[in-house]
């Protein structure tokens, strides 16, 4: 009887030894965290592509501003109270000019610029182009250099490369996102402005973000971010940004002492090719199909013609019947923002020369453009 009691306690133990070391066994507590990674702490391998956005990052941070901007309001009760508004912008000079939206800064009595070394200035406005939604700023650095950033080429911006943004979004200074081009030659359009020839993004941007760089793989500025689509209220991955050539034009103007106005040839377009194109018999090489023409635009008094009749293309309204632009100054119309890039060094005043494709046959036109907010569509 001892014998046997015995033998029952040696297979309990043996079992529960067995349980408690064996490496499978649900009841050992001694095998390591519950978690799994390296045996040896090392920092974070990092691919080509982050280590891009790091330095890219890194390099800009410094010169992007973040900007508030003090509008006085009349209540309803006749008081005057000071509202606060949050924008960004980017140093494009060592002697503190900034670029930024005009909507960043309109109608502001006062003006307060800040770095990410927490260091703060006033700041004075240079120029606006309320058409562009463009303004240049300009602070005084105190004896001290400061870092810029180099505008780059948007001309040659390709859909798909890599963009990336930084600004202050809903206060959060110093906020990078990554993205790509969406697409060129985007137009939006609200009660009061018409934005033409836009850089559409995924990066995210949203309130706040306005008037901050966005910038090639390079570090270099090829874009103002400017607006976002958002009928729920917050960012959805459509965002847009003035192409950074348009700004180079106010600049140059700013610098020369010439007048300033932006051009407008004081048109709508739908870029058109291939198999559409050709049922709507037009040449299938493409070109802009005049949706409207602007009444008392130049483009009007040159005779160029608008749509005549519409039709469905699968879920799009389509104005047909108007005249068809193949090319611009001699160069055959490839882009939907071809119009945009062939003004957009020109001045108002300046021609443009047109080769239409109007009832079967090409005619050729030399309109001179006008100045932006002149035509009304």
């Amino acid at each position: 009887m001892k014998l046997r009691t015995l033998l029952i306690v040696l297979v309990l133990v043996g079992g529960f030894v067995f349980l408690t070391t064996s490496p499978s066994s649900p009841l050992r507590r001694d095998n390591g965290p519950l978690w799994s990674g390296p045996t040896v702490a090392r920092s974070a391998g990092l691919g080509s592509d982050e280590v891009n956005n790091i330095d890219v990052y890194k390099a800009a941070k410094d010169s992007v501003a973040y900007i508030t901007s003090t509008v006085y309001q009349q209540t309803f009760f006749f008081e005057m109270v000071p509202t606060r508004a949050l924008g960004s912008g980017f140093l494009i000079a060592t002697d503190g000019r900034i670029l930024t939206n005009n909507h960043v800064i309109s109608g502001s009595s006062k003006i307060e610029v800040k770095f990410a070394d927490q260091s703060r200035f006033d700041a004075k406005v240079l120029v606006r182009d309320p058409a562009d939604d463009l303004a240049l700023i300009q602070i005084e650095p105190r004896n001290k250099k400061l870092p810029f950033l180099k505008l780059g080429d948007s001309d040659t911006l390709q859909v798909g490369q890599k963009v990336l943004a930084i600004g202050n979004p809903f206060g959060y200074n110093g906020t990078l996102t990554t993205g790509v081009v969406s697409s060129l030659g985007r137009e939006i359009r609200s009660e009061n402005a018409r934005l033409e020839g836009l850089v559409q993004t995924d990066a995210a941007i949203n309130e706040g973000n306005s008037g901050g760089p966005l910038l090639d793989s390079q570090g270099n500025v090829i874009g103002i971010n400017t607006a976002i689509l958002a009928p729920s209220g917050g960012n959805i991955g459509i965002g847009f940004a003035m192409p950074i050539n348009r700004a180079k034009a106010m600049l140059e103007d700013y610098r020369t002492g010439k007048s300033f106005g932006r051009p407008r040839l004081g048109i709508s377009t739908v870029f058109i090719a291939g198999d559409l194109a050709e049922e709507l018999k037009l040449p299938s090489t493409g070109g802009l199909l005049i949706q409207e023409v602007g009444r008392g635009s130049t483009a009007e008094a040159a005779g160029l013609r608008g749509y005549r009749d519409v039709v469905l293309v699968g879920n799009m309204r389509l104005g047909i019947g108007g005249d068809f632009v193949t090319d611009i100054d001699g160069k055959p119309v490839r882009e939907p923002d071809a119009v945009t890039r062939a003004i957009a060094r020109k001045r108002p005043g300046d021609t443009v020369a047109l080769k239409i494709f109007r009832g079967g046959r090409a005619m050729e036109l030399q309109v001179k453009l006008g100045e932006a907010g002149e035509a009304r569509f």
